[in-house]
């Protein structure tokens, strides 16, 4: 039985070695072709866009999600904003009513039916060649859209372009944490984006040619996470999505553990049965890297860390239990201590290094990532926090994404 364990044990590091070597070579390949643009972008072309705004009980923040749009360095007859108002029980429909006055903003109240019925609802008044959507808590840099919409002009066969997304307003160590983890997100990203393989088409500011809508039909509701399956449905028919590292999105983060929980809760609950219904994609040749590289890798990425963390809680309650065994045969017996150092017993096993590997790989995917964002090179003391909390608190979230998987439970929104 230890050696199955062992031997499942190695082929998880092997699997997880090769994916981080994976995204390295792809970086290698590629890097020339990562642009970081400084300063005010121009296009030769300016297509309508329309950017519709999906809003429930986000009073406090939805007044400068707005401004944030009509800042944008894009021609204000050329963008369109869309508010919806998805029967929120704040002060958030008084709020968007505000902007009723703008000529390029219409405003929407609808009973309660989830992110994706309004963003349908927004879909179904848009008259733009390009759409797109940005959450109410999230906040999009001046260039943000015209560095996007640089990507359809230069090709048409572009579907989707997806942003930058960045911890906007870092307070507590949990968001410390998490702004290490997009800037690791901006980099894989990228490198998905270079192969053609994304999953996921986030909320903050993605923009689509409306011929993505009018062709393979509206939203859904995709176990709360529409922008992942709308991803999906793409790869499936072969539509074309980027990433654009230098747009930046700024987005407000969960701030406690409980609700860092609950929001990592729903994504991975929603990558599970997502990937359960497009099951029929996987290791198919006809859908390239996303069906060969992303979604095993995600499924991967859930059993070893599971099975990992089994393996330590297994481990420590067989200490535990050896050393109540000890204790009651024997007594307290102190544990003879020396000072002498000898080499002799450094544990040299091959695994540690394997580790320190995908330890070496995880910072430089951070590294750059943060490159990519603010042209730094530099870590911050904030990587500490991120392989705490993350290291601890993840395999709960994943464990606890399997169970409500089995037994049909969905998490809360929030």
């Amino acid at each position: 039985m230890a050696s199955i364990s062992g031997a499942i044990f190695y082929v998880f590091i092997f699997l997880t070695v090769y994916i981080q070597v994976f995204l390295l070579v792809t970086f290698l390949e590629n890097r020339k072709k990562i642009v970081i643009r400084k300063g005010p972008t121009k296009l030769s072309r300016y297509r309508g866009v329309t950017i519709i705004v999906p809003c429930w009980n986000e009073e406090k923040t939805i007044y400068h999600t707005v401004r944030s749009i009509l800042d944008l360095n894009y021609p204000q007859n050329k963008l369109k904003i869309i508010l919806v108002d998805d029967g929120s029980t704040d002060g958030t429909w008084n709020a968007i009513k505000k902007f009723d006055k703008y000529s390029n903003i219409k405003v929407f109240k609808k009973e309660n039916g989830g992110k994706h019925t309004a963003l349908n609802l927004g879909l179904e008044n848009t008259d733009t060649p390009f759409v797109g959507c940005l959450d109410a808590d999230s906040f999009a840099d001046k260039e943000s859209l015209v560095r996007i919409m640089s990507y359809f002009e230069v090709d048409e066969e572009v579907m989707a372009v997806a942003p930058s997304l960045i911890v906007h307003n870092s307070k507590t160590f949990v968001q410390n944490a998490q702004k290490v983890e997009y800037y690791m997100s901006v980099y894989i990203k990228k490198m998905l984006g270079t192969i053609g393989a994304i999953h996921v088409t986030p909320g903050p500011l993605t923009i689509f040619r409306k011929k993505v809508f009018d062709d393979l039909g509206p939203y859904r509701s995709a176990h709360t996470t529409e922008d992942m399956e709308i991803a999906y449905r793409m790869q499936k028919n072969h539509y074309k999505i980027e990433h654009c590292n230098d747009a930046y999105v700024y987005t407000n983060t969960p701030s406690t553990i409980k609700t860092l929980f609950k929001q990592r809760l729903r994504w991975i609950y929603g990558f599970i049965n997502n990937t359960i219904d497009y099951r029929d994609v996987i290791w198919k040749k006809k859908y390239g890297d996303f069906s060969f590289f992303t979604l095993p890798a995600g499924v991967l990425a859930i059993f070893s860390v599971s099975y990992a963390f089994g393996k330590v809680v297994y481990s420590a309650i067989d200490f535990i239990y050896s050393k109540i065994l000890k204790f009651q045969t024997v007594g307290f017996q102190p544990n003879h201590v020396t000072n002498n150092f000898d080499l002799f017993f450094i544990n040299t096993q091959s695994f540690i290094f394997i580790v320190m590997i995908i330890y070496a790989l995880l910072v430089f995917s951070i590294i750059m990532g943060r490159r990519m964002v603010e042209g730094k090179w530099n870590l911050s003391f904030d990587i500490i926090y991120y392989i705490s909390i993350f290291s601890v608190i993840a395999p709960f979230w994943l464990l606890k994404a399997i169970f409500n998987t089995v037994t049909s439970k969905k998490p809360a929104w929030r």
